[in-house]
């Protein structure tokens, strides 16, 4: 491999970083023994910037290009955006329908409903728990509940595994 560039981030399929090579998973180093690395990164991805400062993170994270691209944001240099997982609300969900299956009995049928009933409470006898078409029923909760559970879901693209990291020796790149 040739000489990298300090502060160069490289993807390597095995599970170490190499000699002068640390893993891209946001450790904080020591400012005084890294001071051309700090010139390079700054607090970018962290760090109070008298003593310390933090390698880029890209543990469990994919990495995007800086600045702005059609149709996003900006995005800063070390800034995380997106979640690993999302609850979606009301407004966010397509418009849809449920089925509800009516009841079609075979034989007879009592004209007393259970309070168990779709009604919801028991009737007077001899009250048959039918209505006409076009009549406005209130059916129990039971009959007609909420669906999902609020619970987030995964909100991530496939992925692979690999090892991210960031060169500690190398050759101090040129400003254009």
């Amino acid at each position: 491999m040739t000489q990298p560039f300090l502060g160069e981030i490289q993807i390597f399929g095995f599970g170490f970083a190499p000699a002068n090579w640390a893993f891209a998973a946001g450790q904080t180093l020591p400012l005084q023994q890294n001071t051309a690395l700090f010139s390079l990164y700054g607090t970018n991805f962290g760090g109070n910037g008298f003593s310390t400062f933090q390698l880029p993170n890209l543990a469990g994270r994919q990495a995007c290009g800086s600045g702005q691209g059609p149709a996003t944001q900006p995005r800063q240099l070390g800034e995380p955006f997106g979640s690993y997982d999302a609850t979606l609300t009301i407004d966010e969900m397509p418009m849809h329908n449920h089925v509800f299956s009516d009841y079609q009995p075979d034989g007879s049928l009592s004209t007393t409903p259970a309070a168990s009933s779709a009604i919801g409470y028991a009737a007077q006898e001899n009250f048959l728990a039918f209505a006409a078409p076009g009549t406005t029923v209130a059916f129990n909760p039971v009959a007609v509940s909420v669906a999902g559970g609020g619970v987030a879901h995964p909100n991530s693209q496939p992925y692979l595994g690999l090892t991210y990291a960031v060169a500690l020796v190398g050759t101090f790149p040129q400003f254009p």
